[in-house]
């Protein structure tokens, strides 16, 4: 048995790295929040802006009602979810029951009964989405929290997050190819079929049941791995809000998991924000169809040039350098294609041409996007050592909290910000003609979603810039865990005895770190 401050225990110590069939496994489960993302972050509000009528910033409000509920949610998961014990472990329970009520609310958010007013509707999205991010986190939060459960390794949590990427992103981008391709192909009657009320009714059984089998998929697959995540020797204790509360102060001391969050927040209010209002110009901006964005798939190639490189990348350079070159040519290509456009140097709507650069200005877009978010989900399980360091507790659960309330940040508060936007800014109206809109609302609109909101990565980028724990100071952590543990006196994990007793850093005292 194996224990640490907290008095967690390890049935059994694994000997050498995660199996390659675990790693791909728990990778599944990047697949629901894929599914889920795609569909809030792409059609939640053009679905009932320009399809339902819905005013853009009274649904963009009722969104965020939703997402602050959510954030209360996220943090009693998480920390509920550290102190769990049951024959299934602390994580997979929860993961078990989110299954049923997230599908329910996937199908619900794009099936409206008809008939419903305006105000009717907004009730609708409301408590649908609310169902829908509370299941996400029930499912997301211990999900996330197994990967820094697996390895406390500086590289091997790299590699863990880059095989959730993966299958996270051709799982996420086949199954976009399939909605674009048959669920909003164009007909007769909508030329563009994201404006077509029927393909809404075939998107929402089908988002509901792919995403509710690759939870179950995932969940059982990796039941296996259960003796070797640590689980609480103690019966669960009653749930207490000061607790909870506790526990989520503690993380707000640690300096560098503070920067990320805040970064991480603003990141996927920029994402976010770029993704919703991304059908928008598409559709009105760049005049393309449904079957003219499945070519967008082809920006796959700059994800696998991300994958490949970043190996070389983790060796060469450290995470925060990685962190910050990424931001500025983020930022960079956002405001590229639409500035060109704006100087009328791009070729004209219509064209292929102007398809092809789009395609390969997305190619890049996925290049970055990739590199971004393995190496800030690495660094966040980095600080999660620094914790135990600081505190002497494993609180994974608390942590993942916070990276799966950011996720969602990414459709909930993006689309906050864009039917902000489209109402207050570009003075967007409902139930758009492509044919009759003026050219100064799709310059409005180009404006806004192509250079004010890119400019805003800067933010996140002098976020990271404070950073602290680089790959020297990891090791320095690593390091005096290890001295601790060794204190201990520890049986090699060969005889089938490993106890660690980490030793609490009393409060007040100055971290390592």
């Amino acid at each position: 048995m194996t224990q640490s401050a907290e008095t967690y225990q390890r049935e059994r110590v694994r000997v050498g790295k995660v199996p390659i069939s675990t790693k791909f496994f728990q990778a599944v489960g990047a697949l629901p929040e894929a599914f889920k993302g795609f569909a809030f972050g792409t059609f939640v509000l053009f679905f009932y802006n320009q399809v339902l009528g819905v005013n853009a910033f009274t649904a963009a409000a009722v969104l965020g009602s939703a997402l602050i509920i959510d954030s209360a949610i996220d943090p009693l998961i998480g920390s509920f979810s550290d102190s769990l014990k049951t024959r299934l472990g602390r994580r997979h329970l929860l993961m078990y029951l989110s299954a049923a009520p997230l599908g329910i609310g996937l199908y619900l958010v794009f099936s409206p009964p008809h008939g419903l007013g305006e105000t009717a509707l907004l009730v609708w999205m409301f408590a649908t989405v609310v169902l829908t991010h509370i299941s996400t986190s029930v499912f997301v939060v211990p999900w996330t929290a197994l990967f820094a459960e697996f390895s406390d390794d500086y590289v091997e949590r790299t590699t863990i997050v880059t095989w959730r990427s993966a299958v996270g992103l051709f799982g996420g981008l086949a199954f976009s190819l399939f909605t674009w391709r048959y669920l909003f192909a164009k007909t007769a009657a909508y030329p563009q079929g994201q404006l077509n009320p029927h393909s809404y009714t075939l998107f929402a059984p089908f988002v509901a049941v792919a995403t509710v089998a690759a939870v179950l998929i995932t969940t059982q697959l990796t039941r296996r791995e259960i003796p070797y995540l640590l689980q609480p020797v103690k019966a669960t204790p009653r749930f207490s809000l000061v607790r909870v509360w506790r526990d989520i102060a503690s993380t707000f001391v640690n300096r560098n998991f503070l920067i990320l969050f805040i970064g991480a927040l603003l990141t996927a209010g920029v994402s976010g924000t770029t993704d919703t209002l991304g059908i928008y110009m598409w559709t009105y901006f760049w005049g393309l169809a449904g079957e003219q964005l499945q070519w967008f798939s082809l920006a796959v190639f700059g994800a696998v040039g991300a994958f490949a490189s970043l190996g070389y990348l983790g060796r060469v350079f450290d995470k925060k350098t990685v962190l910050l070159w990424t931001f500025m040519l983020l930022l960079i290509d956002g405001m590229g294609v639409v500035v060109l456009r704006l100087l009328h140097l791009m070729p004209p709507n219509g064209s292929t041409l102007l398809l092809v650069v789009l395609v390969a200005n997305e190619t890049v877009r996925a290049y970055l996007g990739i590199l971004l978010s393995i190496i800030f989900v690495s660094m966040l399980a980095d600080t999660i050592d620094q914790q135990e360091l600081n505190t002497g507790r494993r609180q994974e659960g608390i942590f993942a909290a916070a990276l799966a309330f950011s996720g969602k940040a990414t459709a909930g508060v993006g689309a906050v910000i864009a039917g902000f936007l489209l109402t207050q800014i570009v003075h967007w109206p409902t139930h758009v003609d492509p044919h009759t809109l003026s050219a100064a609302a799709v310059t409005r609109l180009g404006l806004v979603a192509g250079v004010l909101v890119p400019a805003l990565l800067i933010f996140p980028f002098m976020l990271g810039v404070r950073y602290r724990l680089t790959r020297a100071a990891h090791a320095e952590v690593h390091a005096e865990l290890e001295r601790r543990r060794a204190i201990t006196g520890a049986t090699p994990p060969d005889e089938g005895v490993f106890e660690v007793e980490a030793h609490v850093v009393a409060p007040g005292t100055e971290p390592l770190v």
